[in-house]
């Protein structure tokens, strides 16, 4: 027996939106329901209309609710009265009544009266289904076809944004592949195959170059419901995906025998990861850096060329601390667990080393460790302070002040000259 045009256009239209059948045959027969309003529909008829899966043939049917016996006229005299209390009362600034709530009335098109119902069967009894048979007299009309088609459309399109949603919504903070389709002002657009993502300028690596159809890894931040259906965004910034591509291509991680325990990250130019060992005669500093580091420098090279310091993890603050500060070499540690503080004491040729550039070192050592550092030089005692965690984006533009400083004292020398 061949199939029914409409019921295999209705499976490839399920394979190609990845729609489940049961919401793409309710749509259906929702606009043939609507057709069938348009051209033949009555008043007071509640229309539902139910597809033959095997044939593709439709049937019209008329269904209703029995419900008690009720005195219409009277009813809608106690209605009027009803409202010209309330308004009243809020005219006086009474509240309503609770006893005043407004009765449920008996709806026409829903609800058939239980004395007209069992004129055709006796044994129905209140809160039954009434269905009656309707018959299609002829072919839908031009208009009817046309509000058809916008139903299914509609429809159909709400569908579809529900199911992205759905199937991203549960993989927000996993890694991702895209595409990199085009640009439009500030914002990428990356094709993940059954949606278009977004990568916003904060998701985006200073320097680095997106080429229309260059595929890369991204992390998935969040998934959100917005007019226009489901918007995915991207980072490639973000500290998690760093994290998650340690467990992507190092399989003790994956596995749950090395555990990332905090990653901290200046994007587009170097990161700090702690890992820690789970199970026993494991190395999880080797591991992860792989023979001749080709672990970690498939991660460099996904990320661009950012430099990566792997950090054995330590529950004691001072070995944690001291790794975090690689690759200077720690003298001394001094710390204070209530106020997670720590005074670290470096020789003076590894002074440099522990600040970093710009103090990127200890900024990310405290970041990782989440402990407030303040670094001193072995001889001269001079603290380099490095503030909480908490506080680090507040402290990181005041290093700005400095520079500016020699340039007006210079500008000042060369006018005195002349």
């Amino acid at each position: 027996m061949s199939q029914s045009p409409i019921i295999a256009a209705i499976k490839m239209l399920c394979e190609e939106k990845r729609l489940p059948l049961e919401l793409v045959v309710e749509t259906v027969e929702s606009a043939l329901a609507a057709a069938f309003r348009k051209d033949f529909g009555q008043l007071n008829q509640n229309v539902k209309v139910t597809l033959d899966m095997e044939t593709g043939n439709f049937d019209v049917f008329d269904i209703k609710t029995v419900a008690e016996d009720r005195d219409l006229e009277k009813e809608a005299e106690e209605f009027i009265k009803l409202s010209e209390e309330k308004t009243k009362l809020l005219a006086e600034g009474k509240i309503i009544p609770p006893d005043m709530e407004e009765r449920k009335r008996f709806n026409p098109k829903n609800e058939i009266m239980i004395s007209e119902a069992r004129m055709n069967n006796a044994s129905l009894n209140i809160g039954d289904t009434v269905k009656t048979h309707l018959t299609v007299p002829d072919a839908f009309g031009r208009m009817a076809a046309q509000t058809a088609k916008q139903v299914v459309i509609q429809k159909l399109r709400e569908a579809e944004r529900q199911t992205v949603f759905t199937e991203f919504k549960s993989r927000e903070g996993e890694l991702i592949l895209g595409t990199v389709q085009r640009k439009e002002g500030r914002v990428y657009l990356v094709d993940l195959g059954t949606a278009i993502a977004i990568l916003p300028p904060e998701g985006q690596l200073a320097g680095e170059n997106y080429v229309t159809g260059g595929r890369l890894k991204f992390y998935l931040e969040a998934v959100v419901m917005g007019p226009k259906g489901a918007e995915i965004r991207l980072s490639r910034t973000h500290e998690n995906l760093v994290k998650a591509l340690f467990a992507f291509e190092i399989p003790e991680i994956a596995s749950g025998g090395i555990e990332v325990m905090s990653v901290a990250r200046d994007p587009g130019s170097r990161s700090k990861v702690a890992v820690r060992a789970i199970g026993e005669n494991i190395d999880p500093i080797g591991s992860c850096v792989g023979q001749k580091g080709t672990r970690v420098q498939t991660i460099i090279s996904e990320l661009g060329g950012e430099k990566i310091d792997i950090i054995q993890y330590s529950d004691k603050p001072e070995e944690f601390i001291s790794h975090a500060l690689s690759p200077a070499k720690v003298r001394e540690i001094k710390v204070d667990p209530n106020s997670k503080s720590a005074v670290v004491t470096v020789g003076e040729d590894q002074l440099s080393l522990a600040i970093g550039k710009s103090g990127q070192n200890v900024r990310l050592a405290a970041r990782l460790v989440g402990w407030k550092i303040n670094i001193l030089g072995e001889r001269t005692g001079v603290p380099a302070t490095v503030p909480s965690p908490a506080s680090i984006k507040e402290e990181e533009p005041m290093q700005k002040e400095p520079e500016s400083a020699p340039k007006s004292r210079a500008k000042k020398g060369k006018s005195k000259k002349e």
